[in-house]
């Protein structure tokens, strides 16, 4: 069951993804060639700390791996995709692109984002795959009205990507969001027949994530049975918004 939140929920759900603003706002301004992803880890842990939240994703249990996630930020570079671990051995370098996830628990709510940040002076092209990747999370989000179907958010998201010549990445999707950090319904950048494309009405919050790879679609999951790459070592690209839908439009919680 989708849950709809009420006025004063959303209230809420909107403290949260502004202090997950706020950090990746800063982490931006942090990144440069020299520092390893262990230093973002240690700026967006004291920022949560000192805002009287939790860690959305320290902690969290994961079937697939196994295990429990072991840092507060998903710090992915180049052709990894999502769920790179932070680590003190990753140092960033010119001309890479790092993407950076972090998720928040503010008085009982949930925010999550999520942005892609260059490293020095990238090349052409990949700006490009940062563009597009942005671009279709921009085109999803006006399509988050009452009324639409949840495949009207996906196709825009695939229409985009692959108008560009990219490919959307389809192991990972977005997801609902608000006293869970998951919660119904999945949202895939890309249309699949074989899911629920549920009406989209007021109060529901979705958070929406396109992954895009430079190349083929194809992932898989590395030895720490966290950080997933592309299978032919393409770049990827990932952006993130939590949005509400209200009376008024879309209401970008995280913006």
């Amino acid at each position: 069951m989708i849950i709809r939140k009420s006025p004063s929920e959303l209230q809420k759900m909107y403290a949260a993804g502004q202090l997950v603003r706020r950090i990746l706002g800063e982490l931006r301004e942090i990144v440069k060639p020299g520092i390893t992803t262990y230093d973002l880890e240690l700026v967006a842990e004291k920022q949560i700390k000192a805002a009287g939240a939790k860690a959305a994703f320290k902690g969290y249990y994961v079937q697939a791996a196994g295990k429990r996630f072991p840092t507060v930020l998903c710090t992915s570079i180049n052709e990894e995709v999502v769920h790179g671990v932070p680590s003190k051995k990753r140092t960033l370098a010119e001309g890479d692109i790092v993407k950076i996830d972090v998720g928040v628990r503010l008085d009982g709510y949930y925010g999550d984002s999520a942005t892609t940040v260059p490293v020095g002076k990238i090349s052409s092209e990949t700006m490009r795959l940062m563009d597009v990747t942005k671009e279709s999370l921009d085109l999803a989000i006006e399509k988050m009205m009452e009324g639409h179907r949840l495949f009207d958010v996906c196709g825009t998201v695939q229409k985009h990507v692959e108008e560009q010549g990219f490919s959307v990445v389809r192991e990972f999707v977005g997801h609902g969001i608000g006293t869970e950090l998951h919660e119904p319904p999945s949202v895939p950048n890309y249309v699949d027949q074989g899911l629920s494309n549920p009406r989209l009405r007021t109060g529901m919050v979705l958070a929406i994530e396109p992954m895009v790879a430079a190349g083929k679609p194809d992932t898989r999951v590395l030895d720490d049975r966290w950080t997933a790459v592309t299978t032919d070592g393409a770049n990827a690209a990932h952006f993130e918004h939590c949005v509400a839908i209200t009376e008024d439009g879309p209401w970008v919680l995280t913006a």
